[in-house]
C-alpha cells in the first residue's frame, strides 16, 4: 500500500491540501478503525506512517506490540525529524 493510494482510499482524493477538515476527520477516524482491525503488520506501519505525518498516530507502545515495528517507527520517526531540521 503506497501513500497516494492511502490517501485516496481514505480521503477520496489524490491532493491531501485539498481535504476539508471534515472530511480530514473522517478519513483519520476510518483509518484509525481499520488500523485496530489490520492484521498485517506492513500495511499497519503504512496506516501509522500516514497518521503520524498528519499528526494523529497513535503512541509507539500502543500501535505496535512487536518491539522490532517499534524500532522501525523510532527510525522513521527519526528519518522525518532530520529532513524537517534540513528545511
Amino acid at each position: 500500500m503506497d501513500l497516494d493510494d492511502q490517501i485516496r482510499r481514505f480521503f477520496g482524493t489524490d491532493d491531501i491540501t485539498a481535504i476539508s477538515p471534515a472530511v480530514l476527520e473522517a478519513g483519520l477516524e476510518h483509518m484509525r478503525v481499520e488500523f485496530g482491525l489490520e492484521q498485517d503488520r506492513g500495511r499497519r506501519f503504512a496506516m501509522w506512517a500516514l497518521m503520524t505525518m498528519l499528526d494523529a498516530a497513535p503512541d509507539l507502545d500502543v500501535a505496535f506490540k512487536d518491539a522490532a515495528d517499534r524500532e522501525a517507527a523510532r527510525d522513521f520517526l527519526d528519518m522525518i525529524d532530520k529532513a524537517n531540521r534540513q528545511d
